[in-house]
């Protein structure tokens, strides 16, 4: 069986204040194109469809339209809700949808309930496990505790039941949307932290022959049976070396996985450049940026004048400015969002503590009261979105 795995479409999102619907028409129109010309059996969506649980109209009409043409194919597809999508929104008319063949997962009741397709060796049991916020669905699942390990271990223990009772020689394959151990992280997905623990190991997909994972950006094979496709875009300049494709992944008679990375459009390169104003200016070996979407880094001593309408001149996609001075005290012009870059939740309010109280850190049991609230404030976030 031939599945092509995508995740994190970010529907709606832009790049630094630019638009991407246009590129994300575009990737769509490849994986229709894909889908179509090189056979494939189903497609695999492991989550973040949106940017948001509110998308804007024009979001949610793409992805309508793109149903629709999947539909039209013929092509089975499964779909997962992730950290991003308002899982109630998203999961509006699944039951409707699935007799197009577009099966949407969203609900942690139905991690046990497979689409099952079949081919010329037998069953296939696609399982979909959406984002599973750990205090909002321990219960449900069982879970020993409220962190991401134990609702995703809770989770494939319905699976692995499941497919206990299938006949012998069932494949399986699981969507899920996680970040799992081992994984290399960007700076453009949300921070998951719970309890202090964003990742969970990947044995807790053993059992099945392919985990089709959402959430990290970058694609990557953890194992050759557990991989992430990573966005179809890149979303932020840390994603500027990501080479962007989907999985396109051939499951045999016995569940042996062979896959093939499937490149994705590229609207426009990415281009990270650093050094003083006037030789960003005039360095000759950066006339291969002009056309890239770039983030200048100043490094000058002193804040130049105009600098971003000097270096639009040159770099007419410039959108993000940055200054990084090399030395001195101009060092605490590096932006807010700069500073914070790669922190979690939990780190950010310890540095906050220690930034009133100079000289005495948070403590552990204040790092406890910190993560407690993370913790707490995270739920009722999620409670909010699933009540609207």
């Amino acid at each position: 069986m031939r599945l092509l795995h995508t995740s994190d479409w970010h529907l709606g999102r832009s790049f630094h204040r630019v638009g991407l619907l246009t590129a994300q028409r575009a990737f769509l129109d490849h994986l229709v194109a894909t889908v179509r010309d090189r056979e494939i059996d189903a497609v695999l969506v492991a989550g973040d469809v949106y940017d948001r649980a509110v998308p804007p109209l024009a979001a949610v009409e793409l992805f309508d339209e793109a149903l629709h043409r999947l539909a039209d194919l013929g092509v089975p597809t499964v779909m997962i809700s992730g950290n991003h999508d308002s899982a109630r929104r998203l999961g509006v008319g699944s039951r409707l949808m699935e007799r197009a063949g577009i099966h949407l997962r969203t609900d942690p009741a139905g991690c046990g309930t497979p689409v099952l397709l079949h081919d010329a060796h037998g069953p296939v049991a696609l399982y979909g496990l959406p984002y599973l916020e750990p205090a909002m669905v321990r219960d449900a699942l069982g879970a020993p505790r409220a962190d991401h390990a134990a609702v995703l271990g809770a989770a494939m223990d319905t699976v692995r039941a499941d497919l206990a009772g299938r006949p012998p020689g069932t494949r399986s394959v699981v969507l899920a949307h996680a970040f799992v151990t081992g994984g290399a992280v960007s700076d453009s997905e949300r921070d998951i932290t719970v309890g202090g623990v964003a990742s969970v190991p990947a044995a807790v997909f053993d059992g099945v022959d392919y985990a089709a994972l959402g959430h990290l950006h970058g694609c990557q094979t953890l194992t050759e049976r557990i991989r992430y496709s990573g966005s179809p875009l890149a979303y932020s300049f840390s994603e500027a070396t990501h080479r962007k494709s989907m999985w396109l992944v051939d499951l045999d008679a016995d569940g042996a996985v062979h896959a093939e990375r499937v490149d994705c459009p590229v609207p426009r390169p990415l281009a990270r450049i650093r050094g003083p104003l006037e030789r960003l200016l005039d360095d000759p070996a950066l006339a291969g940026h002009e056309d890239s979407w770039v983030e200048a880094t100043l490094t000058d001593s002193a804040r130049p004048h105009e600098p971003m309408a000097r270096l639009a001149r040159r770099f007419p996609h410039l959108v993000s400015l940055v200054f990084d001075p090399d030395e001195g005290p101009a060092r605490s012009l590096a932006s807010y969002a700069q500073r914070l870059r790669g922190r979690s939740d939990q780190e950010i309010a310890e540095d906050f503590v220690a930034h009133v109280r100079p000289g005495r850190a948070a403590d552990a049991h204040e790092r406890a009261e910190l993560r407690s609230a993370i913790d707490e404030v995270r739920a009722q976030e999620m409670a909010a979105e699933g009540a609207r």
